[in-house]
């Protein structure tokens, strides 16, 4: 593979930002890169109050474009996490459709949303007919294909050598990558596309914001420590961990606060990797302790010290990490292959064990499903943390029947609060009701769940319908 050595290494000259926007019809469907990838400059410069844009992304669409694209976006896709864009969802001006993001690729190819008609990547270099990705790779190889033009933001405030992070490989949705490993590199740090596409190129020099992590509350330390302990006994006890001990764990604080729990855990003399969507901070720790071996995601979401950390010393962390699209990182077979334990965040669970992991009382989004999906779906264990109450201990977040449902019973193994963890193996759903009551309800909120399932009405998953929310 050989490496990029100049940024702008094309016949298409740079131009303003206002001329490569003109590129983005004020009607039309644009896929973008994301998260600390996203484009920084040319999104201030795209649609019009008409609100006529569809945009699209791998999770959010970058600060910058979440921030500043909000009235003039009509339908966004498939996740959403910004606040702007929360509230215009929410408010019902702006239409939302939500996936799992191992289907995004395959949606968008098949037109789900119409022909895409500009692909506004950042990256760290470009050419005539490639370009080398930021810190993501995800939905980028996918909405390149399928644009019609691909405006690129070169961005200088980035080290070209985040290419050493980069495998881009194209797989379709009847094929698995090929891979024997976890960290097995199977093809190019660059984006390739044919050269009449290059429509437009500019040059920036923006450092990507660093991703706002905050302190874990105590009960979420808490959380973290049952984690740790469940992961423990996992580890001695379940056949399928015997080779080695694969990893996806959900982006956000909490998140991170679990995945830094590793590096507590004994694995013998076990190879450990992390198979996820995202990496964040703590994948940094737990490499420089020794604890992975190899660390494989669609992208980095990290604080401003990690990036720093990153930024300052890539070729020594690109030796362990490594960027994917999409469709292989999130590849179920190949979640399936490496017998991954997934490990996500929810909203709720209620006393059956379905999850919601988006929606705020049903209704309100909190963010969309994700990658979550494709990893509690087909990994080996299905783990789900939270705190047992929000609102200062005023509502109980183990619920009669969950309010909305992304994860169904079928798909939740395990679940964990700071009280403690429900192994919900091989339980029928009064098992998994006594189990998850006893050991991840908060004590004020157990009595009444308990008289909630002795109350309700027979059958093989007992439920009052009448008073399943309204008591609630």
């Amino acid at each position: 593979m050989k490496e990029v050595s100049e940024r702008v290494d094309c016949s298409t000259s740079p131009v303003s930002v206002e001329e490569a926007a003109e590129h983005v019809p004020d009607d039309g469907v644009v896929g973008m890169s994301s998260l600390g990838g996203g484009p920084k400059e040319v999104p201030k410069h795209m649609g019009s109050l008409d609100g006529g844009l569809t945009l699209l992304g791998t999770a959010d669409t970058g600060m910058v474009a979440d921030y500043s694209l909000i009235d003039e976006v009509e339908r966004r896709y498939p996740f959403a996490v910004w606040d702007p864009v929360k509230t215009a969802v929410n408010e019902g001006r702006m239409k939302f459709t939500d996936s799992h993001l191992s289907q995004v690729p395959e949606e968008v190819r098949q037109g789900y949303y119409g022909d895409v008609d500009t692909a506004v990547i950042e990256a760290v270099a470009v050419g005539d007919d490639y370009l080398v990705p930021s810190t993501i790779v995800g939905a980028t190889p996918a909405y390149v294909d399928s644009a019609d033009e691909v405006v690129v933001e070169v961005n200088h405030g980035q080290p070209l050598d985040l290419q050493l992070f980069h495998d881009v490989t194209r797989t379709r949705r009847n094929e698995a990558a090929p891979l024997e490993s976890p960290g097995d590199r199977l093809g190019d740090q660059k984006v390739e596309f044919p050269p009449e596409k290059l429509a437009a190129v500019v040059e920036t020099d923006v450092e990507p914001p660093g991703y706002p992590f905050r302190e874990l509350t105590e009960a979420e330390e808490d959380v973290v420590a049952h984690f740790r302990e469940f992961i423990q006994r996992e580890v001695e006890d379940n056949l399928y961990l015997g080779r080695f001990a694969a990893f996806e764990i959900g982006v956000g604080s909490l998140g991170d606060g679990v995945s830094a729990a590793l590096s507590d855990v004994e694995f013998g003399d076990r190879d450990v990797h992390l198979y996820s969507e995202v990496l964040q901070d703590s994948v940094l720790d737990l490499i420089d302790e020794g604890v992975l071996d190899e660390a494989s995601a669609m992208a980095m979401v990290l604080s401003e010290d990690a990036k720093d950390r990153v930024f300052g010393d890539a070729e020594r962390y690109a030796e362990d990490i490594v960027l994917r699209p999409l469709s292989v990182s999130n590849d179920p077979d190949a979640i399936r292959r490496f017998d991954v334990v997934a490990v996500n965040a929810a909203v709720e669970v209620d006393v059956y064990g379905n999850v919601n992991s988006s929606h705020v009382r049903g209704s309100r989004l909190l963010q969309g499903i994700g990658g979550s999906g494709d990893f509690s779906r087909h990994g080996v264990v299905s783990v789900f943390v939270l705190s047992s109450t929000v609102k200062d201990g005023d509502v109980s977040t183990v619920v009669p029947m969950a309010t909305h449902v992304d994860h169904t019973e079928h798909d939740v193994d395990v679940v964990v609060t700071e009280q403690g963890v429900a192994d919900l193996r091989g339980k029928d759903p009064r098992e998994r009701a006594e189990e998850l009551i006893d050991c991840c309800a908060h004590p004020d909120f157990r009595d009444s769940l308990r008289s909630y399932v002795e109350d309700a009405d027979g059958g093989h998953i007992p439920h009052d319908l009448d008073g399943c929310y309204t008591d609630w």
